[in-house]
Order: structure tokens, then C-alpha cells, then sequence
């Protein structure tokens, strides 16, 4: 549910920098919402994404953008947060779940967010997560975020005074192209996102890895072009 005209109405948002966040945040700013953005310097490989994210809050005049520490490091599991080969070129529709998977990171992301949520009043919740283009991650469903949800509800002191949470996930059923689409007639700047999960250290992505690969096909569907820079690509 939208806010109602002239009503500010807090949310907070999940910003990673990327292609899927950015027009979340463009859509949630459209549709009224007060955002209070949320990032994390996970131990990921690369910061090119938390610039990007720094720059998208900047340029939608968010509340206030929190740039949190945790190191998933600690636990390993994934190649983002060690320095395992990413996996390049494999086969999109390849069975099973990739080595980007990063081990609970929604659910770790979405407790900081509901913690913020909390004690910024807010009652909306919005991630950028999607069931169809989403690499294979279990934590990208929407019966995960249904449960985290419900979870939410019976866990917090908001819920238990009266006050429900939500947890908004509008672009989960939609295809890359769609989300491109969505961001064009929104007038995001697709320069300006990062979804690399390995870029040259001045962000030129790899357009090798699934999140380059499902990016350009994306754009490809939505006969657009992707402005970022792509090391060696073809097209680019």
C-alpha cells in the first residue's frame, strides 16, 4: 500500500549499488516513500557496488543511508567473500546453487533492516530480491520473504504494539527485462549501478559472470543497451 498523498511515510531499503536495488529505490521514492537506506560492507571482494550505492542515495535524497559493517568472512562458504574464482560463462539455467551464494545473507541483511525499521518508526521493509533471474538463490523466493515476514510479526515490539510490518518485494516476479523497463520509464541511470561480482578495480565489470551475463541479457531482451563498461565485451 502506497502512502496517501501528502503523507510521509517511512521505509527503509535494502541498497546494495546494483542494477535490481537502484530501481527499487527509484520505485519506492515514486511511489512517496521516506527511505531510509541501508548497506553493508560484508567482506565482499570489491567496493564498487557500495559507491554505486553511496551515489544512488545521494541522487534520491534519502532520510539518512547506513553503511554497516558485519564480515561474512568469518563463516566463508562463498567465493564473493574470499578470493575463489567466480564462475564465468556457465550455463544459466545450470542446475543447483551457484558458488556467489553467500551462506543466510538476506536473512542477515533483512534482521538489520527490520532492527532499523524499529527504531525509525517505519512500517515497509523493501528488498530487491527476484525469483525468476536470481542466479539459483534459495533466499531470493517468495515464500522466503512470506516467512521472514510472518517472522517479523511475532518478533518484534512494532508488531506486538499494534504497528505490522511489511516486507516489500515488488520486482520478485519480474524478468531482468522487466525490471530494466520498469527503471527506464522511471529514469534510472544504469551507468551508475555495479552488479559485477568481480570488476576491474575502476568498476569495469567483468561480463563473464551470471549477474554480468543475466544483466546483458536483460537489457538485450528490453532492446536497450547497458551503459556500463564491460572489459573485452563485444558489444561494449
Amino acid at each position: 500500500m502506497n502512502p496517501e498523498p501528502g503523507q510521509i511515510r517511512p521505509a527503509v531499503l535494502l541498497l546494495s549499488g546494483g542494477l535490481d536495488s537502484t530501481t527499487l529505490l527509484a520505485l519506492a521514492v515514486r511511489q512517496g516513500y521516506q527511505i531510509h537506506a541501508l548497506s553493508f560492507r560484508y567482506g565482499q571482494r570489491h567496493a564498487v557496488e557500495l559507491e554505486a550505492a553511496r551515489r544512488a542515495a545521494a541522487r534520491y535524497g534519502v532520510a539518512r543511508h547506513l553503511i554497516v559493517d558485519i564480515d561474512l568472512r568469518t563463516f566463508g562458504g562463498s567465493v564473493l567473500t574470499s578470493h575463489g574464482e567466480v564462475p564465468r560463462d556457465r550455463p544459466l539455467d545450470a542446475p543447483g546453487i551457484p558458488a556467489t551464494y553467500v551462506p543466510a545473507r538476506n536473512t542477515i541483511f533483512l534482521a538489520y533492516a527490520l532492527a532499523f525499521a524499529e527504531v525509525t518508526g517505519a512500517s515497509d521493509i523493501f528488498i530487491g530480491v527476484n525469483a525468476l533471474d536470481y542466479s539459483g538463490y534459495p533466499d531470493c523466493r517468495p515464500e522466503y520473504i512470506e516467512s521472514f515476514e510472518r517472522m517479523a510479526n511475532l518478533a518484534t515490539r512494532a508488531a506486538a504494539e499494534g504497528r505490522r510490518l511489511v516486507i516489500h518485494a515488488p520486482l520478485i516476479r519480474m524478468a531482468k527485462r522487466e525490471i530494466i523497463e520498469l527503471g527506464l520509464q522511471l529514469g534510472v541511470d544504469y551507468a551508475d549501478t555495479s552488479s559485477c561480482y568481480d570488476p576491474a578495480p575502476d568498476g569495469t565489470a567483468c561480463g563473464h559472470c551470471d549477474a554480468c551475463r543475466l544483466r546483458l541479457r536483460g537489457f538485450a531482451e528490453a532492446g536497450a543497451t547497458d551503459p556500463v563498461r564491460y572489459a573485452g565485451h563485444p558489444t561494449h
